[in-house]
């Protein structure tokens, strides 16, 4: 198995290598302007370009550390609507116990909306939540919780 050069050694030998080539072409050039030179050539296009070693940092910059990872919570639900019934099959997956409540907006004004009592759902459980409209269902979902 062959070993990989640090990063630091890698900036370092690019570092140089770029010297190399910059030092030679920065003292061939002539000291003033080309005499082919158009308007637009000034003595910012005719300054030779130079490498202060100094400023070369010996090490890469540190990164920072990334943030860290969310917490996983929460089951994985699936709701189904059929005329005016609701279902939500869920499944937590999670090492904690998630409170589930089924939520249900009916589609006329007059049919009250639905919120269901919180059921409590075990690691590696599953629940069925049912609910219903009077008339058509709007939309359904569920909201989790911890305990």
């Amino acid at each position: 198995m062959r070993a990989r050069p640090s990063r630091a050694v890698s900036l370092l030998v690019t570092s140089v290598v770029l010297t190399g080539l910059l030092i030679p072409g920065a003292t061939a050039q002539p000291g003033g302007p080309e005499p082919g030179a158009g308007p637009g050539a000034g003595p910012e296009a005719a300054a030779p370009a130079t490498v202060d070693l100094a400023d070369i940092p010996g090490e890469p910059p540190v990164r920072p550390s990334p943030a860290a990872t969310p917490e996983l919570f929460g089951s994985d639900c699936d709701t189904e609507i059929d005329g005016s019934q609701v279902t939500a099959y869920c499944h937590n997956g999670y090492p904690e116990t998630d409170l589930l409540r089924l939520h249900v907006e009916c589609e006329r004004w007059w049919d009250l909306d639905g919120d269901g009592a919180a059921v409590s759902l075990d690691p590696a459980g599953r629940v069925r939540l049912t609910g219903r409209c009077w008339k058509e269902v709007r939309t359904a979902w569920v909201s989790h919780q911890r305990p």
